[in-house]
């Protein structure tokens, strides 16, 4: 018998006890400060619960197990929902700091009805079978024209006609200008980027005239919990704005949008992705935004009401009272996400679309699909990448974002490496508490 490759262990962050978690065999376990040594000694007394708990292994019964963990996390997510991205135009009515398409441009400014309509008519094909939904990306896709907005009633039309569920990543600027269509669509959320209260928001956010977004954004917010339609506000966090985070988090609750069951967040890491920001020294490596955000808690614990960081699975255990399963692929790209612009272009995700040369077919004029790329996208998980093979935090990790990966090393079979270890070390210290 030996340890599991799997095992995690690292100290509890202002704690002098450990941690010991196994996402395969699903356990979890504080040990104190002598168990902790004793398990570093190799040199533990309670065996036998070592064992039920797989912490400790045979290692062909443990590699019997993550087979069969495997085959029920593929077997699981060829039957998830489907999350198709549509993106009518890349024009935008903001001039954010950090925006990553800001090199992007619509050789026209609104989409054809026929690109709508093949749309439609992809997914009806391709997507026969599967549970999904539609999300309508930008640029902005609230761009308050007649021509855009029958474009947007448009695709909520033929979601509608579908029993289509709709979602929008939007800027907020023209909620207020939009509702009565929302108002007639089977909306799961509307996601609506804040950066902090309205001067740090505006210093990063605003008009390509330089007009502050706050007020309008936040009216539009009220106004969508008032309709009963979920948001989820996002705050996208750099090293100019974390510091408002308890700010923009007592803002929030004076509004009483936290005691709304529809409203939710997240927190987004500024980053790097297709071309280099003007000013990247602002930018967080993934564990030092986590490590601020994990001293602003606890000097202003309220943030927790406003948002509860995962800190990788350390807010769900807690929570749960369980592990996740193991997380063999966290790259959603042609697996569960699709996205699709105004162009006819088909791309893997969020984060490809639009850019040239990540392209993988058109379903406008014609349908004409890169196979072999999509099949490199199909074939990525931890079992691909060799980075992956003999690291203990595969199974939380999932070898990160592919588009990341590929915009670093220029290889998609390669890992975005997440700190899942660190994570844990400041999510059970905070949740333990």
């Amino acid at each position: 018998m030996e340890y599991s490759k799997h095992n995690i262990f690292s100290k509890i962050s202002n704690s002098e006890s450990y941690y010991l978690v196994n996402v395969l065999s699903g356990n979890a376990d504080i040990l104190e400060p002598s168990e902790a040594k004793k398990y570093i000694d190799n040199k533990i007394s309670n065996t036998q619960e070592y064992i039920d708990k797989g912490y400790l292994v045979d290692e062909k019964e443990e590699e019997k197990l993550y087979k069969k963990k495997y085959l029920d996390f593929i077997d699981e997510r060829d039957n998830d929902e489907v999350q198709l991205f549509f993106t009518p135009w890349y024009t935008c009515n903001f001039n954010c700091s950090y925006c990553f398409q800001d090199e992007y441009t619509n050789a026209n400014d609104n989409v054809e009805d026929a690109v709508i309509d093949a749309f439609f008519n992809y997914v009806d094909k391709q997507f026969a079978h599967r549970k999904k939904y539609i999300t309508i990306f930008g640029g902005e896709p609230f761009l308050n024209t007649p021509a855009k907005k029958a474009s947007i009633k448009k695709v909520i039309e033929g979601a509608n006609a579908r029993k289509l569920d709709i979602a929008v990543v939007t800027n907020g600027y023209h909620i207020t200008d939009f509702i009565d269509i929302l108002k007639t669509a089977r909306v799961r959320e509307i996601q609506v980027t804040v950066d902090g209260t309205q001067q740090v928001h505006d210093s990063r956010r605003m008009l390509k005239g330089g007009e502050g977004s706050f007020n309008r954004i936040a009216e539009g917010v009220s106004l969508l919990l008032e309709n009963n339609i979920p948001v989820n506000m996002r705050m996208i966090v750099d090293k100019d704005n974390v510091n408002n985070l308890p700010y923009l988090a007592r803002f929030a609750i004076e509004k009483g949008w936290t005691n709304s069951p529809l409203f939710k967040t997240a927190l987004g890491r500024n980053y790097e992705l297709h071309h280099c920001q003007t000013n990247n020294t602002r930018l967080f490596k993934r564990i030092e935004m986590y490590q601020e955000i994990y001293e602003i808690i606890k000097k202003y614990p309220e943030v927790l009401e406003f948002h509860k960081p995962a800190f990788s699975i350390a807010k769900f255990i807690f929570e749960n009272g369980e592990l996740p399963s193991p997380l063999f692929d966290s790259c959603s790209g042609t697996k569960t996400e699709w996205a699709f612009d105004y162009s006819g272009r088909i791309y893997s995700c969020t984060a490809t679309v639009g850019n040239i040369g990540d392209e993988l077919g058109t379903f406008y004029p014609e349908i004409n699909l890169k196979e072999d790329l999509i099949e490199e996208w199909e074939e990525r998980d931890v079992l691909a990448i060799s980075e992956c093979s003999s690291c203990s935090v595969r199974l939380a990790c999932g070898g990160g974002c592919a588009a990341i990966a590929k915009s670093r090393t220029g290889k998609l079979h390669s890992p975005d490496c997440r700190p899942i270890a660190e994570l844990l070390e400041l999510g059970v210290s905070l949740y333990n508490e």
